[in-house]
């Protein structure tokens, strides 16, 4: 699983696992069927572990759970590499897990907005996708942040740099006033349920239409009347 998570499945061979069990290959085989095989098993392990740690960590407070992970994130970071592949990959174990933590997120909007803890939503299935995705971006392009940071995402200075930010933008909200947001509800109001869109040639009659079958074609209509020869028309 820790090669697959930092080389990727198609870079990674049965050989060279087996050669980190120190078993041989033909053993591997023998009891996954194939590297597919180990695959799934992989990301049958992966989602079982990840429930049982959210299982765990659900039974304390929210600040001990923070302090957990921003004192020891190098404890995760196998499990964020192999996530990482599981997702970017599309297989179907990623499919499940995106499936378990948009479920996962969904409850717990529902929770906090039951609670009062968190305002409603115009649409909260689209809301619970976009903080799925939301949590799940930094996994994906970790190597992006390290980059730009200048730190990996599990060293503790650069958690503890991330986690007000994310809070603030959570809590506070992005823009200082509605305008857009006004804005943004007129235009989908007067566009309507049905994303109608209004076409310039709509507004011209169907005798005015001229249909382009292109230059030098006999059957080119021809360029409907203007100024004075409109009128008489």
């Amino acid at each position: 699983m820790a090669r697959f998570g930092r080389h990727g499945f198609a870079r990674t061979s049965v050989r060279e696992i087996a050669s980190d069990a120190g078993v041989s290959p033909g053993l591997v085989i023998h009891h996954f069927g194939s590297k597919e095989g180990l695959r799934r098993a992989c990301d049958e392990w992966m989602v079982a572990q990840l429930i049982g740690e959210k299982a765990r960590l659900g039974d304390t407070e929210v600040a001990s759970t923070i302090r957990e992970w921003l004192d020891d994130p190098g404890r995760f970071r196998g499990y964020l590499d192999y996530v990482g592949m599981m997702l970017a990959d599309g297989t179907g174990g990623g499919d499940r897990l995106f499936d378990l933590l948009l479920a996962e997120t969904r409850a717990m909007l529902e929770e906090g907005v039951a609670s009062g803890a968190m305002r409603e939503s115009s649409d909260p299935e689209l809301r619970a996708v976009l903080v799925t995705v939301h949590g799940l971006a930094p996994l994906l392009l970790r190597e992006h942040l390290a980059r730009v940071l200048g730190a990996p995402l599990d060293d503790p200075a650069t958690v503890r740099r991330m986690t007000l930010p994310t809070l603030e933008l959570y809590t506070h909200g992005l823009y200082a006033d509605t305008r857009i947001l006004d804005a943004a509800r007129s235009a989908i109001a007067d566009v309507g349920d049905g994303h109608a869109v209004a076409h310039p040639e709509a507004a011209v009659p169907a005798d005015r239409v001229r249909s382009d079958k292109g230059p030098g074609n006999p059957n080119q209509d021809p360029d409907p009347p203007t100024g004075d020869d409109a009128a008489r028309h």
